[in-house]
């Protein structure tokens, strides 16, 4: 009887770890789509990944913008295809909400181009439709002093 609860107890924790593995994977080809689409200079591309409701939000700085269109237009209006520079992710940790359907992210992004800028972010991804879409962003640059 034991030598069953234990297999069974075993065989639970092979489940939750693969089941961590599988959504720390498919949150990492969240971002890695969203780096792509950026670096080829296509901002309706990177918005792909961006939770297309009035619900999205998204912090940067003292600025908080609501919503899926008024987020792109504001990509938009700050960035142009072309000039958008290269973008690069690291330090990226994920980590499951209970529940596993959805997870923050925390990393560090560097844009380089006529100048660069780096900073943090906070990522609340969820599971939607089957896809994982960013639901916040809180982005911060770093202080250039």
């Amino acid at each position: 009887m034991l030598c069953a609860r234990l297999a069974a107890f075993g065989l639970l924790l092979a489940v939750g770890c693969r089941s961590a593995a599988t959504l720390e994977s498919d949150v990492r080809r969240t971002l890695d789509s969203q780096v792509a689409a950026w670096n080829r200079g296509d901002i309706d591309g990177f918005m792909e990944s961006y939770w297309k409701s009035d619900g999205l939000s998204f912090l940067s700085g003292a600025t908080l913008t609501r919503g899926h269109a008024t987020t792109l237009a504001r990509y938009k209006k700050r960035y142009q295809p072309g000039a958008m520079g290269t973008l690069e992710f690291t330090e990226i940790e994920v980590h499951a909400l209970p529940g596993g359907e959805a997870a923050y992210v925390l990393g560090r992004y560097t844009l380089s181009g006529t100048a660069t800028q780096r900073g943090a972010f906070t990522l609340v991804l969820r599971e939607i439709d089957g896809r994982w879409v960013v639901v916040h962003d809180h982005t911060g640059a770093e202080d250039p002093r």
